[in-house]
């Protein structure tokens, strides 16, 4: 049967709007403080004389990428799996992609190398974890582990030195931050649509939540997964070209450590681990919050010696492990 035709709605619980999307909510608080907070005794980070674009601007166009993989890590953690070989993927992505500008490949060969090689490596993914049954934190690190040291050795930890033709696609710097932000909100509200109206999306919420009553109802748990790990192979590689455009050199360690990010914005924003539950509206909240951290205690620490960028991780890692406990807490049963 076809999970297009069969899949079913799988509900987000009872209660009203505030119950069921609590976490979202409270995000979204935390976001609007951080940035009240800024606005209150940083108020440059909104609007600074010394430079044409303003902090907060820019962060926005860093979130661009980690937006655009945190949509693919959504799908795959609602599915109940993870993908921890992304970083790595992204390293391969931006290489790729600068190879193919250096050899003078119009844009859109460019774009489309790029994302084929992005989703061949989730396809790998895919086949061992839905094909083979294997569990996908296994298998990722595997192939993160693999994939890192093919590059290092393919590379020699070589650097690509890109054509200014590919800077910014060929637009200018302001257009081309807006398109990179474009993008990424075209993505997300592709798949945000996908998620809430197309059987396929609910497909995924199924497969999370139950994977035998989904079976049951006629959907194919294995091409569910494959497709997820497959979408997010392509994502990397949009990510990874995003990122790139910005840049005149790709180094091939330049996704190191993203797939801890990328799964802290998703799990904070609301989507369980355990899969089967999260939206992508809380992913956004999540992504933008974790990005602003960094910037922001960079601009408090002229005001006091305990705050400074040094602490973001150790920030981020303390949200994270904050809201998995609440997760945690809140299926206990009473």
């Amino acid at each position: 049967m076809s999970v297009i035709s069969y899949a079913p709605v799988i509900p987000r619980g009872g209660g009203g709007f505030f119950s069921r999307y609590l976490r979202e909510i409270s995000v979204a608080g935390v976001y609007l403080l951080l940035l009240l907070l800024l606005g209150i005794f940083r108020p440059t980070f909104f609007f600074s004389r010394n430079t044409a674009q303003s902090q907060f601007l820019l962060t926005w166009v860093s979130a661009a990428p980690m937006l655009v993989l945190a949509v693919g890590m959504t799908l795959v953690i609602l599915a109940r799996h993870i993908d921890i070989s992304i970083g790595s993927q992204f390293s391969v992505c931006g290489i790729v992609a600068g190879w193919l500008a250096v050899k003078h490949v119009p844009v859109p060969g460019v774009v489309l190398g790029t994302i084929a090689a992005g989703a061949l490596m989730g396809a790998v993914n895919g086949f061992f974890i839905a094909g083979m049954g294997m569990p996908s934190i296994v298998v990722t690190l595997a192939t993160l582990v693999i994939i890192r040291g093919a590059l290092t050795w393919i590379t020699q930890g070589a650097t690509v030195e890109l054509p200014g033709s590919f800077q910014w696609f060929g637009l200018s710097q302001g257009m081309g931050q807006a398109m990179m932000i474009g993008v990424a909100l075209l993505v997300f509200g592709f798949f945000a649509w996908m998620l809430r109206w197309l059987s396929a999306g609910r497909a995924v919420y199924a497969v999370g939540s139950d994977q035998e009553a989904a079976r049951l109802a006629g959907i194919r748990p294995r091409r569910v997964v494959f497709s997820v790990f497959v979408l997010m192979g392509a994502l990397t590689a949009v990510a990874a070209m995003l990122n790139a455009m910005q840049f005149i050199t790709i180094y091939p360690t330049a996704g190191k450590d993203l797939e801890l990010a990328v799964i802290a914005a998703v799990v904070v924003g609301g989507t369980a681990i355990t899969g089967g539950r999260g939206t992508l509206a809380g992913t956004l909240i999540g992504v933008v919050l974790l990005v602003t951290i960094a910037p922001a205690l960079g601009y408090f620490h002229a005001q006091s010696k305990y705050f400074g960028p040094s602490w973001a991780k150790a920030i981020q890692g303390a949200i994270l492990l904050l809201a998995v406990a609440s997760d945690s807490l809140s299926r206990r049963p009473g």
